[in-house]
């Protein structure tokens, strides 16, 4: 497979890794591994661990890593479960941990894999393929009123309602199959006004869709809190995301676990003995530059949080 997609903040991220050539590194969303690539290359005796729970990205990693041999190991897995994954393979301390969330480029530009409104293609969205639940299903089978809290919950859509009540009126005359259906169907409920927005207008229920078919949000919380766990004293933890859900959880999972002690603020001493277990690197995210933004407009609402494991 020819090696074309470009990873995002990539010299960003290795500089917050700051990698040691003889380090432990884990790529948790492993996509085509172009960041896990580059830090490789910067691997001397150093291990790299790469998580993805999609098959397909696991195939195409194994052959961009092929050159580094046994110094990577590929893991199909949910990094929801990065704890169990780690001490499975006898891991417990790690140098560096990188998460580039969301959905990824190859799986937006590969049509069958449903996941665009731009290509018409049966509707699945599943990053993993073997996942009982797919768009389809949610689309199908939710209540109106599930449909509407997604859209609104996930999706920020504030004509969650009436795009709800549209899908359910239109599956009573037939199954909805495919993602052109969906998006057609999501453009019938806007109003003009929102017709003449910039972005697409089945842009926000799609996103909502996928995150609620994936689980993407739940699965934060304690990824987040294994990847602390798990961080060598003076690690680095990076996590890149791309919407304001993401990046609302990291950045109040990460101030969490920077801060340890979670008594009451009018309690005059701890009495809980939380202990913090990471340092905020920055306090706000860093962002792509216009250098990137003009190879890759993909950059443009990525987020870059970084984290720095304590003793």
């Amino acid at each position: 497979m020819e090696y074309t997609h470009e990873p995002v903040l990539l010299q960003e991220c290795l500089e917050g890794l700051q990698i040691r050539g003889e380090g432990v590194y884990v790529d948790g969303t492993l996509g085509r591994a172009g960041h896990a690539r580059e830090i490789c290359r910067r691997l001397t005796s150093g291990r790299m661990i790469g998580i993805d729970r999609d098959a397909a990205a696991i195939d195409a990693a194994g052959q961009a890593l092929a050159p580094f041999g046994d110094r990577v190991t590929l893991v199909r897995g949910d990094f929801r479960d990065l704890g169990a994954i780690l001490e499975g393979l006898g891991v417990q301390k790690v140098d560096g941990l990188l998460f580039d969330l969301g959905v990824s480029s190859p799986q937006l530009d590969e049509a069958a894999r449903g996941f665009s409104y731009q290509h018409d293609a049966p509707l699945d969205m599943r990053m993993d393929q073997s996942a009982p639940l797919d768009a389809r299903q949610v689309v199908n089978t939710w209540s109106e009123e599930a449909l509407r809290q997604a859209l609104f919950t996930y999706g920020e859509e504030r004509y969650a309602p009436r795009i709800a009540r549209a899908i359910v009126r239109r599956r009573e005359e037939r199954p909805i199959e495919t993602t052109a259906e969906l998006a057609e169907i999501v453009r019938s409920a806007m109003p003009p006004a929102a017709l003449r927005e910039k972005q697409h207008p089945a842009k926000r229920s799609f996103q909502a869709i996928r995150i609620a078919v994936n689980g993407e949000l739940e699965a934060l919380p304690p990824m987040l809190s294994a990847a602390a766990d798990h961080l060598a004293p003076g690690g680095r933890l990076a996590v890149i995301s791309f919407h304001s859900l993401e990046d609302r959880i990291v950045k109040q999972t990460l101030r969490e676990l920077a801060t340890g002690c979670t008594c009451p603020p009018e309690f005059p001493v701890c009495v809980c003995g939380g202990r913090a277990k990471v340092r905020l690197v920055s306090r706000k995210p860093i962002t792509a530059g216009e250098a990137e933004l003009t190879r890759n407009p993909r950059a443009r609402s990525a987020k870059l949080r970084i984290a720095e494991g304590l003793a």
